[in-house]
């Protein structure tokens, strides 16, 4: 009689055939993976290295400023003659993700960079991450033809582009990968992109490393004893954070609509560039315009005064919402850290805490991705503050509501039940139909 075999003798060919399916797929994508590290690492480091050099330019030829709308309509003319298929930019990439139509154009790549610098050479205020996050999923892309990839992977390669983007730019791989898998639908992750988003994303930041490019240093923060009072006050400071959140996002998108009445394309950065170059002239400062990384190194030194986090959002807003290009998040960085800062001057919590706080929040409130945002903060100021970077992420992403900065992002989760409606429409639709619902009796 033929020996009976054993329960793990038939548990083998199963166990098997999911390990060498989980082994193929991790060896797949750790090539496409460091194909795409070294693409979009290669391109942060050039432009972070270029972004540097004409902001230094900028401010030792303050005169350039006057030139605003000059620059204003380069950059307006390139899109409106060139990039109209690009326009839309990350919402392009969002767009793509939930719905796979066509690749990206190539041409987004060239634009977008050319349109940042652009940017701040003539004195706009922006930041980078647009940038690289339209970098990374361009040339990421580029690969679904290249490599033969079927149409359902083409998420993920696009997903990949953002995670390796955004921890490229700012040297924060862990909060670069769960950006990418987190942003693009709020209230949900992606997780079988988890493995890939993770790859790219440390691979992307050693090789804009090994370029030799650095990154902003940040003091790691001291955080006071965990109490009631100092959770209590820090809820209080992430909603105000998610407000402030909302009145960018909001105010963006009406500065957009209104310049959107303007016919011509190319005239809208002109008319907006000209009044920012006039605040700058009238405020006799230039803190307020580009990425703004000093005050932005100042505030978690001393408290500053209340009215900058509120100049740097109103000149930002305009000069993104007349189109102009480049980022939001350092931007947001500024307003943030600007914002805590100054609540030092009423709050009993350290300067640099409520500054490290309001870096975080109020991003993770206009982005909706509060847990790639509490990765950053861990990332940039070290784990000895994470409690208090959670909370406050947490309660900036609730009270951001269902706005944001990416119209194209889809909610996946409501943040509250009574929203429950608005499941599954991306956000642009949703500000419609409120719009909507707000004008009839």
């Amino acid at each position: 009689m033929a020996p009976r075999p054993s329960r793990f003798s038939l548990l083998r060919p199963v166990l098997g055939h999911e390990y060498a399916t989980q082994v193929v797929f991790l060896a797949r994508w750790l090539l496409i993976c460091a194909l795409v590290s070294v693409l979009v690492g290669s391109a942060s480091a050039f432009f972070l290295w270029a972004l540097d050099w004409v902001t230094g330019w900028r401010e030792s030829h303050r005169w350039v400023i006057g030139l605003l709308p000059v620059g204003g309509f380069i950059v307006g003319a390139s899109y409106h003659y060139l990039g109209q298929s690009v326009v839309r930019g990350n919402n392009l990439i969002l767009d793509e993700i939930h719905n796979p139509r066509q690749l990206i154009p190539l041409r987004m790549a060239p634009l977008v960079l050319f349109g940042t610098l652009t940017t701040h050479l003539f004195g706009g205020s922006a930041g980078r991450e647009g940038t690289a996050v339209q970098l990374g999923g361009t040339l990421a892309d580029q690969l679904t033809r290249w490599l033969g990839l079927r149409p359902r992977e083409r998420p993920i390669l696009l997903i990949v582009g953002l995670s390796a983007g955004f921890a490229s730019v700012f040297g924060t791989p862990l909060a670069g990968a769960v950006f990418g898998l987190e942003v693009f639908l709020i209230g949900s992750i992606r997780y079988d992109a988890i493995g890939p988003s993770f790859l790219a994303a440390v691979g992307a930041d050693l090789v804009t490393r090994a370029w030799g490019v650095g990154h902003t240093h940040y003091p790691p923060l001291a955080a006071p004893a965990l109490t009631l009072g100092s959770l209590l006050l820090t809820l209080g400071c992430g909603v105000l954070f998610g407000l402030t959140a909302r009145a960018f996002a909001t105010l963006t998108h009406q500065i957009t609509r209104l310049f959107q009445r303007i016919a011509y394309p190319p005239l809208r950065p002109v008319l907006g560039g000209a009044l920012v170059a006039l605040a700058v002239l009238a405020l006799g400062t230039t803190k307020y315009i580009g990425l703004g990384v000093p005050t932005i190194v100042a505030a978690f030194q001393a408290p500053l005064p209340p009215q900058d986090f509120l100049l740097k959002l109103v000149l930002t807003a305009l000069t993104l919402g007349c189109g102009f290009k480049g980022g939001e998040v350092t931007p947001l960085f500024f307003i943030g850290a600007a914002l805590g800062s100054a609540l030092a001057l009423v709050l009993p919590l350290p300067v640099a805490l409520l500054a490290g706080l309001g870096f975080v929040a109020v991003f993770a409130g206009a982005a909706n991705t509060p847990l790639a945002c509490t990765l950053l903060g861990v990332e940039l100021f070290g784990g000895q503050a994470g409690v208090y970077l959670a909370l406050a992420c947490v309660a900036a992403y609730l009270f951001s509501g269902h706005t944001g900065i990416y119209s194209a992002q889809v909610i996946g989760r409501p943040k509250h039940r009574r929203w429950g409606r608005e499941e599954g429409q991306p956000l642009a639709e949703v500000a419609a139909r409120r719009k909507q619902r707000n004008r009839t009796p």
